[in-house]
This record gives structure tokens, C-alpha cells and sequence, in this order.
């Protein structure tokens, strides 16, 4: 039985003003991937490819793990995009061969009365066909349960955005003034005393 879920969910966090504007932060995508996902559970790929192995995800009687690949990338304004390229899940063959997840989203910085906003918007769609044993089960109740199982998905994503992603971009900015003042300390002339 073919089934979709679905789910979206959208975000919008005023941003404390730091050193550093968080346009400079944002053109970072692997920092902002580890910000939003636990770094153990991320292995980079290529500069923007990130296979995310998902924490094991149970669904009615099925425990599965899916593993998706993102495509994360940066404009210069600061704009983030994300988008899966591919997918698999642990658990369930029968699962694994008949599954399709796709996932877009995008975050940008915005200025509101002076005060700088991230907003941002997600969509998650996972098209599915379920074994047998679950063919009795009434289609509404399943994608309810999908659906709900998805949107819990990204509202965790949304959580650790508006608390980890904040917190690694205030260390990060201050790490970076600290860093660029010494950067443009004079040179010292090679006949000088101290060199």
C-alpha cells in the first residue's frame, strides 16, 4: 500500500547582535550542519554533501534508521539552502526498496527594525509503500501517524536551531574578533631587537 506523509515547519529567531554579522557565520555550512545535528551522527561527504544516520525512528510495530545525504550550500548574502539527494533506511529491506524522502528548506537572515531575524521554512515529504502486514490498518490512521512521526522530525531540528545554532554562532563570532585583531598586528622590520 503506497502511502505519503508530510510535514513543514517554519521558524523565525531574532538573533543577538554580535561582532561578527551572522551572514559571515552562515556561509559555513559545516559548522551550520553541526550545529543542527549531532556531530557524531554526521559524515561529510563533499564540500556540500552530509550523510545525516538519523536516530532510529519507530513507526507503529517498525523500528527503522534512515540515512540521508544533504546538499547544504550558502549564497553570499547569507541565504542557507538544504536538500536531500538521497536516502536509505536501516532496519527493513522491504522498507529500504520502497521509500523516497524528499526534503528542501531554506534559512536567510532578514533586518526588522534594526533587529536581525533568521527565518527560515521546511518541507518534509517521505513517500512509502508498507508490507502487508499493514494493509488492514485504515490509510487515514497510518498517515496520521506519519505525518505526526514526521513533524516531530523537524520540530527537533527547529529546537536545536534556536538554541545550539545561536550558542555556535556567539562562540564562533568571539573566537573570530579574538583571532583577527592579532591577524593585523604589525610585522616587525627583521633588523628589530625583539625579532
Amino acid at each position: 500500500m503506497q502511502t505519503q506523509f508530510v510535514a513543514s515547519q517554519s521558524v523565525e529567531i531574532a538573533v543577538p547582535e554580535q561582532p561578527v554579522p551572522i551572514q559571515h557565520y552562515l556561509r559555513q555550512p559545516q559548522r551550520l550542519v553541526q550545529a543542527l545535528v549531532d556531530p557524531t551522527r554526521i559524515e561529510q561527504v563533499s564540500d556540500e554533501i552530509f550523510r545525516l544516520k538519523m536516530r532510529p525512528l519507530s513507526f507503529l510495530m517498525l523500528s527503522i534508521q534512515p540515512i540521508v545525504d544533504m546538499k547544504v550550500w550558502a549564497e553570499s548574502d547569507g541565504t542557507v539552502h538544504l536538500k536531500s539527494t538521497r536516502c536509505e533506511i536501516r532496519g527493513i529491506e522491504y522498507i529500504n526498496q520502497r521509500f523516497a524522502l524528499k526534503l528542501v528548506g531554506k534559512l536567510y537572515p532578514c533586518q526588522v527594525n534594526g533587529t536581525t531575524y533568521l527565518k527560515g521554512k521546511a518541507d518534509l515529504e517521505v513517500n512509502v509503500e508498507l508490507p502487508p502486514p499493514f494493509w488492514m490498518t485504515p490509510k487515514a490512521f497510518l498517515e496520521a501517524t506519519g505525518n505526526g512521526l514526521l513533524k516531530s522530525v523537524l520540530l527537533t531540528v527547529k529546537q536545536r536551531l534556536m538554541h545550539q545554532l545561536l550558542l555556535d554562532y556567539k562562540r564562533w563570532a568571539i573566537a573570530d574578533t579574538a583571532i583577527a585583531p592579532s591577524a593585523k598586528s604589525p610585522v616587525l622590520p627583521a633588523n628589530s631587537p625583539t625579532a
